[in-house]
């Protein structure tokens, strides 16, 4: 079952661990290479500043965002900023979504996100988890995915398995980790079953395009070549 209110609590403390690493930093890191393609950390920092406000639009039954150009165009905008407004734009921020979250709501309510997307409320503070764990790694300041909590890798894999589950693109693939958790995704495409075995965080990974599978053991044919996210 979904709890939002432990969720939204799981949300302060990955914001507050983030806020710390982020503060350790100077000028100069936040102008350098993230791990994701094009982005400096100030733009990983400033997309997470504007997710949260778009996710308070979203609790507030408003667009996410006006498009996909004005996101867009607000991270490219933000992304320079000095360290000290990135710490305050983040801290501001996720008090804004802190505080509509605890607004007194239907959580079982469907909401709009993006690209025709649409979810229950009470599944919300789990995206903006992922938002804050995730990006956190992809900022390359010390926190790997091994250091995400273990619930919430747990979690997310299987948020992700049942994403592409049925897709396409992706043959019959059972998800394993070496204690015992299994999952199940893909489906569509000719082939299989394929075995995908590994370390949570290994397959989190793969999952979530932030590693190349090469650290897990693959049976019954080829690792899948999974489409982006």
């Amino acid at each position: 079952m979904i709890d939002h209110a432990d969720d939204l609590a799981s949300v302060q403390a990955a914001t507050d661990r983030l806020l710390t690493a982020v503060a350790a930093l100077d000028n100069a890191a936040v102008t350098q290479s993230s791990r994701l393609p094009g982005w400096t950390r100030g733009h990983v920092l400033a997309h997470l500043a504007r997710n949260a406000d778009a996710l308070v639009n979203v609790f507030e039954g408003r667009p996410m965002y006006v498009s996909d150009e004005a996101r867009d165009a607000d991270i490219e905008r933000d992304a320079p900023r000095s360290l000290d407004v990135h710490l305050a734009d983040l801290r501001e921020s996720g008090e804004r979504f802190r505080s509509a979250g605890a607004a007194p709501a239907d959580w079982s309510r469907t909401v709009q996100l993006r690209n025709g997307i649409t979810d229950r409320a009470e599944r919300v503070p789990f995206r903006r988890w992922i938002e804050v764990e995730l990006h956190h790694v992809d900022l390359g300041i010390g926190y790997e995915l091994e250091d995400l909590p273990p619930d919430f890798t747990e979690r997310e894999i299987d948020f992700l398995a049942a994403r592409f589950a049925g897709h396409p693109d992706v043959p019959s693939t059972a998800l394993a980790t070496v204690d015992g958790r299994t999952w199940t995704t893909g489906g569509e495409e000719a082939g299989g079953p394929v075995v995908v075995e590994g370390r949570a965080a290994d397959l989190l990974g793969w999952l979530s395009g932030r590693r190349d599978g090469a650290a897990l053991t693959v049976k019954g044919g080829d690792l899948p070549s999974l489409p982006p996210l």
